[in-house]
């Protein structure tokens, strides 16, 4: 008997091959999903907003609506879920998703402490040989990554020394919200908080446009964290796809003074990364909202770029932003002789389609370029340094036990308080 590889007779498009998908969050970031997932099956849909569900639902009349993302995850027969909800119950949907064997394909921060992130990937790791899984920074698929981390890798700037991102975003706010009027009724306001502590209701939380209403409350320590997991999850994505990282040894910050209903908009956060097979301990450093690293040469000015990073290596830096690179030889002996460029054969393999990339995986593989482990340990890291900023001091972490070892009063800074009746490993 020939046993063929599934999808050999009917092709990936067949019914029989098809994903059943429930896409959590349907506007917005939601949205931007529907032309990727229109293939699959979308058996179910969740949103607070029953407008923006009923939007959700003219376009895939044949899924199950659902306003609460619990009761939507105990949907029979779901194969993978797509999250798109507001960034502080991120890494509740996917934890609970994987703990029901479903792929997932969650919108980046995938979480919003330290504690989430080591949860979400310690349960991605206890099945990644059954599930794909994919944080939403999708600028990851654009080829400047794979040329970024050719030419660190390849040794175009000598021994790698110093690594940096940034981000000039800039969104003050003096605090929560005020408590105005009531949630109109297609709106359940409750089920938004989730597990956050309350917070009174403001229409405000729910302006903005589709895919930029984050701003309207990411920035609140309840709801998000600030720019850290909003751009700084993108931007520190061009960085951290060359580096071969763990998580760092330690952390400290600096930068706006300490809110405690609001993050930094100003922050300068740096990082000691370990050695690995290719190059040595780096600092590793995270800028935004105004702080900068220094210009590597009188004749470059990094402020002209609103995200990039810098690789800052013995014979020679590298800038890049999302989309460019620029490499200029520097130093003693940094004449380009060392450096060997790669044959055309030998370039990594573009990514592809992003969203793509995940289903493919779902239905073979299960690799794909950010999954849990790869995007749960970057997320972990720029936590930690807003742990640092909150402290006030440079704090020692032991990673494998997700400890800071120096100040114990940190510790209590790794994880969020959830309202009674939450759970984050459901």
């Amino acid at each position: 008997m020939l046993i063929l590889p599934r999808g050999t007779l009917w092709g990936a498009r067949a019914p029989s091959n098809k994903l059943n998908i429930a896409l959590i969050g349907t506007w917005g970031r939601g949205a931007a999903h529907f032309n990727a997932i229109a293939g699959e099956s979308v058996a179910a849909l969740c949103d607070i907003n029953e407008e923006h569900l009923a939007s959700a639902a003219a376009k895939f009349p044949g899924a199950k609506p659902y306003v609460d993302w619990r009761k939507c995850l105990d949907q029979k027969g779901l194969d993978a879920v797509v999250c798109c909800t507001a960034d502080h119950t991120h890494a509740f949907i996917a934890n609970w998703a994987m703990n029901r064997g479903m792929h997932v394909y969650c919108e980046k921060p995938l979480a919003n402490s330290v504690e989430e992130a080591r949860v979400v990937r310690a349960t991605y790791l206890r099945n990644k040989d059954k599930l794909a899984t994919q944080v939403g920074t999708q600028r990851h698929a654009n080829e400047n990554f794979n040329r970024v981390s050719e030419l660190v890798r390849d040794g175009a700037i000598g021994e790698l020394r110093e690594v940096c991102a940034w981000g000039n975003r800039q969104i003050p706010r003096p605090g929560y919200l005020p408590a105005q009027g009531e949630p109109p009724q297609h709106i359940h306001y409750d089920l938004w908080i989730g597990p956050s502590p309350y917070h009174p209701y403001n229409p405000g939380y729910f302006s903005g446009g589709p895919g930029m209403n984050c701003l309207q409350w990411n920035m609140y320590w309840d709801f998000g964290s600030g720019q850290v997991g909003d751009m700084g999850s993108h931007t520190m994505d061009i960085a951290w796809d060359a580096l071969d990282a763990g998580r760092p040894t330690s952390a400290e910050a600096k930068g706006d003074p300490v809110h405690p209903e609001v993050t930094p908009v100003k922050v300068e956060m740096n990082f000691e990364i370990p050695a690995n097979a290719w190059r040595p301990a780096i600092r590793l450093s995270w800028f935004q909202g105004g702080a900068m690293p220094d210009n590597p040469a009188p004749f470059i000015d990094l402020k002209k770029i609103g995200h990039g990073a810098m690789f800052e290596g013995a014979k020679g830096v590298l800038v890049a932003d999302f989309n460019n690179r620029i490499l200029f030889p520097a130093g003693k002996g940094a004449d380009l002789t060392y450096y060997r460029r790669r044959a055309p054969e030998t370039l990594l393999p573009p990514v592809g389609g992003f969203q793509q990339e995940w289903l493919n995986a779902c239905k073979g593989s299960l690799k794909t370029s950010c999954d849990f482990d790869y995007g749960g340990t970057m997320i972990e890291m720029m936590l930690l340094g807003l742990v640092a900023y909150r402290a006030g001091r440079k704090i020692a972490y032991d990673g494998a036990a997700g400890r800071v070892t120096d100040h114990p009063p940190a510790n209590e800074l790794l994880r969020r308080t959830y309202r009674p009746g939450w759970t984050l490993n459901g």
